[in-house]
């Protein structure tokens, strides 16, 4: 019976597949027949056994069924493995299996393995959210709507301004996880420690060989596993990016309230079913979704950290632990990015509503333009400042549009036409550098 939510409610077939059980134990077979081709090509074991070691070394001729069987005698996953190939190679060349590892190089490597194909996947996620991001912004960039801090009207932007900032914000998370692929995608084959002293004189040309084989890096010196600084900078990054798609998941749900609703989730009006009660909802519940899983990806976070922190060359605390952290956070990574990827693409902007909650304030969000237009007629900053703050305590209080409180103010009227007033007040007239900046920042991206 299934337990973790993992099994029937998120992720995807795809990423799930690089961490199910049957792909693990293949992962684990693959480093068992690189290391053997790797042995041959150093003339450690005889010519052809490497070969034969490595065309059976797949869960096509080792069943994963066998590994667990032998495994429940054994009680140790790595051993069960090694004799489970063994069967299937057959004498001679199986005597040579595993020549010279430790468990940990294998069940590392192939980790870097798993880590690799996702990411891989992430890659591709990424790249198709930030495209999604920057679509939106371009096509967005000239719908005025009002900017918030504190909750409260500030000034006049452009919607596809916001959503330029969270593109931008995808884009570094891009630069990132190039950065640190070459770091996490990282095994090893350097034996109990780490000094490789199974292997012989040429241990290091084997580690390296091996690795070339998996197309992953060498860890440079390690202990007898790859060092866990590489696994807590992999899901930092993770969590960061899960932080990024809750922070604009959440600006949607605020944009969604009813007293605001400026924009909405794609909600599928033909069949799509907000409330058991209240037939009348329409929620943002994808939002909603990414929300919640974003916060267990962060929560990962802190084990992996106390991982890095193990009794000497190692101990086992590390291990039942990452048997959640990696599969899980990929998972779900891979599956929120999926989601507000269509969120994105399936948004409604409500341009006219946009329009509408500019005048909510009475046109006191225009109120630093005023500021800033008396200063470039030669009044202080200062004393334009405090004018304009009691006019706008009066409108507030009066609850009277900005344009009347200026109206009625000798000194407003002497240093402005009427004309004049009417452009300062204008929201369209004080959007800035938007434009330019969109236009500088914004635009595809290209996979690497």
């Amino acid at each position: 019976m299934p337990v973790c939510p993992l099994d029937y409610r998120y992720g995807t077939p795809e990423m799930k597949a690089i961490f199910s059980e049957d792909a693990r134990i293949d992962y684990l077979l693959r480093i068992e027949g690189a290391l053997a081709l790797a042995h041959e090509e150093f003339s450690h074991i005889p010519q052809g056994y490497g070969n034969a070691i490595n065309e059976k070394a797949s869960v096509r001729h080792v069943s994963p069924a066998r590994v667990n069987e032998i495994e429940g005698r054994t009680k140790h996953d790595i051993m069960a493995l090694v004799l489970a190939l063994s069967e299937a190679v057959g004498e001679p060349s199986s005597g040579y299996i595993h020549l010279g590892a430790t468990s940990s190089d294998i069940l590392d490597s192939a980790t870097a393995l798993q880590i690799r194909d996702a990411n891989i996947i992430i890659l591709r996620r990424v790249i198709e959210i930030t495209q999604a991001l920057s679509e939106l912004a371009l096509r967005t960039e000239d719908t005025i709507c009002i900017g918030r801090t504190h909750g409260q009207h500030a000034i006049p932007m452009t919607f596809g301004f916001k959503v330029g900032v969270w593109a931008m914000e995808m884009k570094r998370h891009h630069t990132r996880f190039l950065e640190l692929r070459p770091r996490v995608e990282v095994g090893k084959m350097s034996g109990a420690v780490g000094t490789g002293a199974a292997f012989g004189d040429n241990s290091i040309e084997l580690e390296k060989r091996t690795m070339e084989i998996l197309g992953i890096g060498t860890e440079e010196i390690s202990t007898q596993i790859v060092q866990r600084d590489r696994y807590v900078e992999l899901v930092g990054f993770m969590a960061n990016l899960a932080t990024t798609l809750e922070k604009i998941a959440t600006e949607i749900r605020n944009l969604q309230r009813t007293e605001i609703n400026e924009i909405r989730e794609h909600f599928d009006t033909a069949g799509q079913v907000g409330s058991s009660t209240m037939a009348q909802k329409v929620n943002p519940i994808t939002c909603e979704n990414v929300c919640g899983l974003a916060r267990i990806i962060r929560s990962m976070v802190i084990p992996t950290m106390e991982n890095a922190i193990l009794w000497h060359e190692r101990d086992l605390a590390n291990s039942s632990a990452e048997r959640f952290l990696i599969p899980h956070s990929y998972v779900l990574l891979d599956d929120i990015l999926g989601k507000m990827t269509s969120v994105i693409a399936g948004l409604s902007v409500n341009v006219e509503i946009m329009s509408d909650n500019i005048e909510i304030s009475r046109g006191l969000c225009m109120a630093e333009s005023v500021m800033m237009a008396m200063a470039r007629k030669g009044v202080s900053r200062e004393h334009a400042h405090e004018i304009i703050r009691k006019i706008s305590l009066e409108c507030r209080n009066e609850s009277i549009h900005l344009r009347d409180g200026l109206a009625r103010n000798r000194e407003i009227l002497e240093l402005f036409s009427e004309s004049e007033l009417s452009e300062v007040l204008d929201p369209g007239s004080y959007l800035g550098h938007i434009r330019k900046k969109i236009a500088k920042y914004i635009g595809p991206m290209q996979e690497r």
